[in-house]
C-alpha cells in the first residue's frame, strides 16, 4: 500500500495518464492524455478539442479520474475529482489561450506564445480540463509481486 504523499508524488513525476470519465450511458471512456500537475492547488490540466468526446462528456458529467503508471505494473496512482473545463480559445490572448500556452509549454521546448500560437489553438477550438483531485488511492509496491 502507498501513502498518500507517495500517490501525489508519483503523479507529480510523471506527464503521461489515462483519463477516465463517464459516458450519459454510465460506461468509463478512457483516454490516453498528456497533463501537467499543479501540485499545490492538486490540479491536473490537459489540453483538448472542443469536439472531442472527453471534453463533451466533462461538461455533461465533471466525474473524473487520472490513472497514472508507476515504474512496474504493480505501481501506480489514481486521482479522483471533478472535472471542469476551461472556455474555448477564441481570442489571441484570453484566458483559455494563455492557460493552453502553460499546458502545451510543458510539453515543447522552444513554443512562444505568440500569434500562431494563438491562432492554432483557436483553430483547432482547444480547451484546457481541469481536473480537481479529492481522493488519490493506487499501489507503491517496492518490488514487483512474485518476484
Amino acid at each position: 500500500m502507498a501513502d498518500e504523499q507517495q500517490l501525489y508524488e508519483l503523479i507529480a513525476s510523471k506527464r503521461e495518464g489515462v483519463l477516465a470519465a463517464v459516458t450519459r450511458g454510465g460506461y468509463p471512456h478512457l483516454t490516453n492524455v498528456w497533463y501537467v500537475w499543479d501540485a499545490e492547488e492538486r490540479i491536473a490540466r490537459v489540453s483538448t478539442t472542443a469536439v472531442r468526446l472527453k471534453g463533451r462528456i466533462l461538461r455533461h458529467n465533471p466525474h473524473a479520474a487520472l490513472h497514472v503508471s508507476g515504474p512496474d505494473f504493480w505501481s501506480y496512482a489514481v486521482a479522483q475529482g471533478d472535472a471542469e473545463t476551461s472556455e474555448v480559445a477564441a481570442t489571441p490572448g484570453d484566458e483559455a489561450t494563455r492557460e493552453l500556452f502553460q499546458v502545451h509549454s510543458a510539453f515543447s521546448t522552444g513554443l512562444e506564445e505568440d500569434e500562431p500560437f494563438y491562432q492554432q489553438m483557436i483553430e483547432a477550438k482547444r480547451l484546457v480540463v481541469r481536473l480537481r483531485v479529492a481522493r488519490v488511492y493506487g499501489l507503491a509496491a517496492a518490488r514487483p509481486r512474485g518476484s
